[in-house]
């Protein structure tokens, strides 16, 4: 199977303006990351969760900062770095972390530890078929490794560590193994990327990624006021017009230029700006392809390269017509929300709310990926919660996850994986709701779920009776977590 996965690599980036470095000065200022994480358990979510290792790369950067990947240093408890030639292990802390495009800045507290380093410089995106060297730690080792490949594409992919987050990447003939991530990928002396994700198994021999310049000067600007504000987006999804049938249906000349709006996301940038069925003939003066790509610095790349390049409060001028009709729209950019239900979060403890033995968490791709859903309705609920539009009425789907036995709720089994609805009439749209629910002193507790054709009713003298002995039985040190 096909599975894209982060590799351990650790990259260095450098202010421009800078001399080309020689490899001996690119080893002196490539740093080996050591970490201790602690994963959480979305199973039973009031335990500590796994305790892992793992070994990186990052580099020097402008402002005695190290530049790595988010995946090297997600859920980390302790951080370590070293240097080559120096025996001595220092202790970092992250100063910002960016899981959409997976990379983080760190900074060792003894800031000694820089003594003799300098920054890399950044250079742009490298030809294709040029060469490239890749620096890091694969497969863990102490000594730093460095590794040709060649440029073979530039390409527009998902990111494995969000899994639902894609940007610009560039893909390589050099295997990028676990210990690499993180480290810089070198050109002529200059960073030109930061090796970050390869494939798993016997998919793809000596294929990699890097994570792109353009990727990694929007994040350094992005944490220039001391805050990540995250990627913005249209929120829409188009179609290609090859068929010239469908572009003259649409009133247009065959001359391979625009892409028709297939969708709009509700509450998204582009909501009651653009509509279905616009044909999108630019974005700030880039003419957009049929195919739905832009000319780039050179490159062909996806016309939402465009969009990567812009900050929250940014707006986007698009060119389309509209019913046979010119028009010029201007998108002011947030993030929507919605997306995020389908991105693996880090960094973060789960929440939940355990009553009765019943234990309630919302639905996400953490609680996906941890756990197998059996229930078809929520099932088709969470895969349809951003196309059409679920989050309007439910900010979260809440879920009666697992059932911790006991015959007070003997008669819940049915019930296991289901959304729920009201409790004691209260419409239920986000874990706080649930905890306010039963929260309100009641002779009984109506649950109604989605879909079922009875609800669940719990009797408020049984559920106190039998509290401290389910408590007790499974070892639920902390009956909810409602903080995120």
């Amino acid at each position: 199977m096909r599975q894209l996965l982060p590799a351990l690599l650790f990259l260095f980036l450098l202010p421009d303006g800078l001399r080309a470095a020689s490899p001996e000065l690119i080893r002196q200022s490539l740093v080996r990351i050591q970490t201790v994480s602690q994963d959480p358990d979305y199973v039973t979510p009031w335990n500590t969760g796994t305790i892992g290792q793992g070994i990186g790369a990052g580099f020097v950067i402008s402002g005695n900062r190290i530049l790595t990947n988010a995946h090297v240093v997600s859920n980390a408890r302790k951080i370590w770095i070293t240097r080559e030639g120096d025996p001595n292990r220092y202790v970092a802390k992250i100063l910002h972390i960016a899981h959409d495009s997976d990379l983080a800045v760190l900074r060792p507290l003894n800031t000694e530890f820089f003594k003799g380093m300098r920054a890399l410089e950044f250079n742009g995106l490298p030809e294709i078929e040029s060469t490239v060297m890749v620096y890091g730690y694969p497969i863990g080792g102490d000594r730093a490794s460095v590794t040709r490949g060649i440029v073979s594409r530039v390409d527009f992919q998902e990111y494995s560590h969000s899994g639902a987050d894609s940007h610009l990447v560039i893909q390589i003939d050099a295997a990028i193994n676990p210990g690499n991530s993180g480290g810089p990928v070198v050109q002529d002396g200059k960073v030109v990327g930061v090796a970050f994700q390869g494939y798993s198994g016997d998919v793809a021999q000596n294929t990699g990624y890097m994570i792109p310049t353009p990727v990694i000067k929007r994040f350094l600007k992005d944490i220039e006021d001391g805050h990540y504000d995250h990627y913005v987006d249209l929120a829409i999804t188009t179609f290609p017009l090859y068929n010239p049938a469908a572009r003259h249906a649409l009133g247009l000349p065959d001359d391979g230029q625009g892409v028709m709006v297939s969708s709009v996301y509700g509450g998204g940038s582009s909501d009651g700006i653009v509509k279905p069925r616009d044909v999108i003939l630019s974005i700030d003066g880039h003419a957009v392809a049929s195919d739905g790509s832009v000319q780039m610095e050179g490159s062909n790349v996806e016309l939402a390269e465009i969009i990567e390049r812009k900050f929250k409060g940014d707006t986007a001028k698009l060119e389309v017509i509209r019913d046979g009709k010119p028009l010029t729209l201007s998108v002011p950019l947030t993030s929507p929300f919605p997306f995020n239900i389908y991105a693996n979060a880090y960094d973060v403890k789960p929440r939940y709310v355990v009553f009765a033995g019943l234990i309630f968490q919302p639905l996400d791709q953490n609680f996906v990926t941890d756990n197998q859903l059996g229930n078809s309705r929520t099932s088709y609920t969470f895969t349809h919660f951003l196309q059409d539009a679920l989050y309007k009425d439910r900010p979260e789907l809440v879920i009666l996850s697992r059932i911790l036995s006991d015959p007070v709720n003997a008669y819940a089994a049915e019930f296991q994986q289901a959304m729920v609805d009201t409790i004691n009439g209260r419409k239920i749209n986000t874990l706080d709701d649930v905890a306010q629910a039963f929260a309100e002193p009641a002779k009984t507790y109506v649950i109604e779920f989605v879909g079922a054709g009875r609800p669940l009713v719990l009797e408020a003298k049984a559920v106190a009776a039998a509290r401290a002995r389910i408590l007790s039985r499974y070892g639920v040190g902390r009956e909810s977590n409602l903080k995120p």
